[in-house]
């Protein structure tokens, strides 16, 4: 056998997930895309902040820009609302003139968008590659195939799906295909507490750290309750006892962005900054949650941070754009606020939504041209909307 022959024999073929990763296949069920066609102007370019104040002047009243609170300043100076995902999509549904919305965030929130706006709005995302690392780990196949798990352990009656608004549309539907409802992380107690008013337990998707956080902490059961189901193992590596005597059946997925702080980043802090108060998100670990003063969504986060008195010390654990745009917002009044962690860490696929893909979509959009657009299919959003319907009659 020869040396070339001997590599073609060990050569590893990469998988779909690699594949999608490298923008070189395509998925329509998976909350990833790939590469968009045009050409984009130069990040260089000095004349860009100019070409997207025209580009929007021109499509006047027809265009509504949508802006996440982890977008980049120079993506949301163009915003005509911010807000967390559910917030925006609502305030989407609330303008019925505006012909197109362009959602500056990531993929499953610009589906969650075309769900609860009109047919004849036109949902467009600047980059189609703009996903969530986290609704990646939960796909419809490997959903579908945990609840025959449940099925074939005789639970799946008794179980009902809470699914967080972080997940792709695939996954919302399937939630309200089977009883569950959505949950943001302002009312994922709620959420949890009517889903077992419906029944025994819980299949929480795809935030394990949402889901343990808001069944140990708010709900007061223990951590002995919840057992952690791994789509990548045969039963979700949990034995039918396991699944029958959980309350919390936790899937396998975490947010890349909440889940690099640590205990040690608490611990870290404290000494550096004498009296910092550290407010985290719910999508930390269990253990830094456990050590942080405050906790709460990011819409908490920067009303806790509006309300706090001057001369205060913050250490906040979410996403460094928001941070740092509050620390700056902040200064002036003499209040201090520093990234829990040490390590720089943007969100990275909501970074891909940069300033030359605004005015790209921008400027195609006032040329008449149909760009990016998301699209859900019916059943599949009339399912996903059901789902979130329940989440909206929450008590």
């Amino acid at each position: 056998m020869t040396t070339a022959q001997a590599r073609q024999d060990l050569a590893v073929q990469p998988t779909p997930l690699a594949l999608l990763l490298l923008g070189r296949e395509a998925d329509t069920r998976s909350e990833r895309g790939v590469e968009c066609p045009g050409d984009l102007p130069s990040p260089s370019d000095p004349d860009l902040v100019a070409r997207a104040r025209a580009a929007k002047e021109k499509l006047g009243e027809k265009v509504f820009v949508l802006g996440h609170h982890y977008q980049r300043d120079e993506v949301i100076q163009f915003a005509d609302v911010t807000g967390d995902s559910f917030k925006l999509a609502r305030d989407a549904a609330a303008r019925p003139g505006a012909e197109y919305i362009v959602f500056c965030g990531v993929h499953f929130m610009a589906e969650s968008a075309d769900i609860l706006t009109g047919d004849e709005q036109k949902v467009v995302l600047p980059d189609l590659a703009a996903g969530c690392s986290m609704a990646d780990m939960a796909t419809a196949e490997q959903v579908a195939e945990c609840w025959d798990v449940l099925t074939d352990a005789d639970i799946a009656e008794r179980v009902v799906p809470v699914s967080y608004m972080n997940s792709s549309a695939d996954i919302k539907a399937f939630t309200g295909k089977h009883g569950g409802t959505i949950c943001t992380s302002s009312n994922a107690e709620r959420a949890l507490n009517w889903a077992f008013e419906q029944g025994e337990q819980v299949l929480f998707l795809p935030d394990q750290h949402l889901g343990r956080n808001t069944a140990v902490r708010d709900l007061g059961l223990s951590l002995e309750d919840c057992v952690l189901y791994n789509p990548h193992k045969p039963n979700g590596g949990l034995t039918a006892e396991e699944l029958r005597n959980a309350k919390m059946i936790l899937w396998r997925g975490h947010c890349s962005v909440h889940g690099r702080f640590s205990l040690d980043s608490v611990n870290d802090v404290r000494e550096r900054v004498p009296g910092v108060n550290v407010l985290v998100h719910p999508e930390c670990k269990h253990e830094v949650v456990s050590a942080a003063d405050y906790v709460g969504s990011t819409e908490y986060i920067i009303k806790m941070l509006e309300e706090a008195p001057s001369g205060s010390k913050w250490a906040i654990g979410t996403e460094l754009n928001l941070v740092q745009r509050l620390a700056n917002r902040f200064a002036a009044d003499d209040k201090e606020i520093v990234f829990l962690d040490k390590t720089v860490c943007f969100c990275s696929t909501m970074n891909r939504i940069d300033l030359p893909h605004l005015v790209w979509t921008l400027e195609s959009l006032a040329e008449g041209k149909e760009i990016n657009r998301i699209q859900v299919e019916k059943e599949t959003a009339d399912f996903a909307q059901l789902a979130l319907e329940r989440m909206l009659a929450l008590p």
